[in-house]
């Protein structure tokens, strides 16, 4: 099931947790979220907490005053890598959202892994992405032309 879905927000939050220059870092069980968009970014910086893989709650004003998700907490929930690596404590992240294999050996044909990913045949328009939600595809829909992304 997609963190989107464990979600409720209106259209406009969404489209702002799009578009909006959004930069994080991760923290024990959740995410600093810094609008980058604002002209003094550290004054729009705000902790969402993560359980369970769902973005939960966030620290943010509009998060305690409206109902629904914040947007912070939606940027997180439609950036998969992000609570991939939130939920990888234990164990390093790639710069690509993958996990590392090893850290002290290098194997004969590094990129395989990435190889036989790109082989992979693509979904079919009857197949269903299951990393594609509603109207936010998901980025190997997007790369490969079969959807995209929500103006």
């Amino acid at each position: 099931m997609h963190p989107l879905e464990h979600l409720d927000f209106p259209t406009r939050v969404a489209k702002r947790a799009q578009y909006e220059a959004f930069e994080f870092t991760l923290t024990d069980g959740g995410v600093v979220v810094r609008n980058g968009s604002h002209p003094d970014p550290s004054e729009h910086e705000y902790r969402v907490s993560v359980a369970d893989g769902v973005p939960m709650a966030c620290e943010c004003p509009a998060d305690e005053r409206y109902e629904g998700a914040c947007k912070h907490r939606v940027a997180v929930a439609i950036r998969r890598p992000i609570l991939d690596a939130v939920a990888a404590t234990d164990r390093p992240l790639a710069a690509d959202g993958g996990s590392v294999t090893s850290s002290t050996t290098c194997s004969a044909s590094p990129n395989e892994d990435a190889r036989s990913e790109d082989e992979a045949e693509p979904p079919t328009d009857a197949d269903e992405c299951a990393e594609c939600f509603d109207e936010f595809p998901c980025w190997e829909c997007v790369r490969t032309g079969r959807k995209e992304l929500p103006r």
